[in-house]
């Protein structure tokens, strides 16, 4: 019994609905994880931190602090998945949700079968990140170690967002090679998102602001019109 309870995936849900929570826990619960709750934003960044969660479920509109704040703080101390939770159906949210550390959202209202899909596959795909890591990889001045979370930039320890790490990871790890827009897609945000183009360009430019000399003129990440990115050492 003690160790079947050691081996659940802890899920915080964070809504500002009761009705959400008690459905959702209730069904979280009953499919084997254990769950914890919160009804605003800041109460989500502490419980982030000290429940240390397998993934988090996070509605946008929150009191106290909205769950787009919520994501960053989250996000300066943790990888862990983030699915949000947005009642908008606008572009720009779900863009900026993503952009800011998210990695999957679902629009209100959601049948139960979505999000609890959502969950299994975003808890999947984090398990299979974590055996993927590779040993370090170094490239001319630039030094990435997945297992660490570590870049290193011309002897100088540069600091990523998650998202920023995963994506210079799987350039440097093709170096040399066409990396298209779809599989950068795949691989650091696992999903079909109709904004990818601007989510991916967003990205690559904040990463060439950190490790490149001259970020207009980048020599390491260089874009291959029509096709995607090749990172040279």
């Amino acid at each position: 019994m003690t160790a079947a309870v050691a081996t659940k995936k802890k899920i915080l849900l964070v809504d500002d609905e009761a009705a959400i929570v008690h459905s959702l826990r209730y069904n979280l619960e009953k499919n084997g994880y254990a769950v914890a709750t919160a009804g605003d934003g800041r109460t989500a960044v502490m419980l982030a931190q000290t429940e240390r969660p397998d993934l988090v479920v996070l509605d946008i509109m929150l009191p106290l602090l909205d769950g787009i704040e919520a994501c960053k703080e989250i996000r300066k101390t943790s990888s862990v998945p983030i699915i949000m939770l947005t009642a908008k159906d606008q572009e720009f949210d779900k863009v900026l949700a993503l952009e800011l550390g998210a990695d999957d959202y679902v629009t209100k209202p959601f049948s139960l079968g979505e999000i609890m899909a959502r969950i299994k596959a975003r808890l999947r795909r984090a398990d299979v990140d974590a055996d993927e890591r590779d040993e370090s990889i170094t490239a001319g001045e630039i030094s990435i170690d997945p297992s660490r979370q570590r870049l290193v930039v011309r002897g100088r320890e540069v600091a990523l967002a998650p998202k920023e790490f995963r994506l210079l990871h799987v350039l440097m790890e093709n170096r040399g090679r066409i990396v298209t827009r779809q599989m950068l897609l795949e691989k650091v945000w696992g999903y079909d998102f109709e904004g990818e183009h601007q989510t991916i360009s967003v990205h690559v430019r904040w990463l060439r602001e950190k490790i490149e000399i001259d970020p207009n003129n980048p020599r390491h990440i260089v874009t291959v019109r029509s096709r995607g990115y090749l990172f040279r050492e």
